[in-house]
């Protein structure tokens, strides 16, 4: 992601200099519900790459593909709409058997997931593996290797992590080496890749959740050059032998919202499903970190 995005910067500074980068009143008007560009006066800002909601909307964790993560809060107006956005200290992944900051080619943190018990995981895309992740003290731990992992390319790995009751994890690789794109499943201690889903188009798979209505939401990404990025959302039933149903939620126009790659399904208290996205700003002064929420059809 982070070499392929150098190149494709040049690209974006052409189409943020003609204006054609967001605008204050969505194109996307299917179940489109807010969005809030989040700053923040620390230089490690920046780079979102993972998200996780939770308690209904209040709180979150995001994680930045440099091996930080900082937990932060919604402020939120009577709709349910962000109004603002509180984030705590900026802190470093830590890893569990040295216990130094992760740097390097160890530090390519890209998807984040926490289950229903507050266990946390992480996938890296330099040195491809998951981790088991402590949202409050931010350690690491490596779990067991794929053979599989080994034959991603180095810059399009592991990206799109989710985890549902078990604790069952399913990863993605932005860049899949086979036609239709690999679902990596770990349960009972082992991996395997029995699982699997069409690609449509030039899309990417990015980011990743369970839903609480226990369906596989697949965040996905397309770049065009001047054309910016466009984001699209789909939704898969799961079972342990195949992932069918499949239904495209929203598909956004290019170079209307910026790179969005961290997804998080929640319900609010009123039982709405929402689906949350955070972008990747690849540190560039040009791009920002932008929030973006829609409502879910049930």
């Amino acid at each position: 992601m982070q070499r392929r995005s150098r190149f494709a910067l040049i690209g974006l500074l052409l189409a943020l200099i003609s204006g054609f980068q967001g605008s204050a009143e969505p194109r996307v008007s299917t179940g489109f519900s807010s969005t809030f560009v989040w700053r923040m006066d620390d230089p490690a800002f920046g780079g979102f790459s993972g998200l996780e909601v939770l308690d209904n909307g209040r709180h979150f964790v995001a994680l930045s593909d440099k091996a930080t993560f900082l937990r932060g809060r919604f402020l939120r107006d009577a709709s349910g709409k962000m109004t603002a956005v509180r984030g705590k200290i900026i802190r470093p992944l830590i890893g569990a058997k040295a216990g130094q900051v992760l740097s390097g080619k160890r530090a390519d943190s890209e998807g984040l997931a926490i289950d229903g018990d507050g266990n946390g995981f992480i996938s890296f895309e330099g040195r491809t593996r998951i981790a088991r992740f402590d949202p409050q003290t931010g350690i690491v731990a490596d779990m067991a290797k794929y053979e599989a992992f080994a034959r991603l390319p180095k810059n399009g790995g592991l990206e799109a992590l989710a985890v549902g009751p078990g604790p069952i994890i399913y990863a993605l690789p932005e860049q899949p080496p086979t036609r239709d794109i690999p679902v990596y499943r770990w349960q009972a201690g082992h991996w395997d890749d029995r699982l699997s889903l069409p690609r449509r188009g030039q899309f990417v798979p990015v980011g990743a959740d369970i839903g609480p209505d226990g369906r596989l939401y697949l965040l996905e990404r397309d770049f065009r050059g001047i054309g910016g990025f466009a984001s699209r959302l789909r939704r898969f039933d799961l079972s342990d032998a195949r992932l069918e149903g499949e239904r495209i939620l929203f598909e956004t126009p290019f170079a209307h919202f910026d790179n969005l790659e961290g997804l998080s399904v929640w319900r609010d208290d009123r039982g709405v499903l929402y689906a949350t996205m955070i972008s990747d700003d690849n540190f560039f002064f040009l791009q920002k970190t932008q929030i973006v929420e829609f409502r879910l059809p049930d």
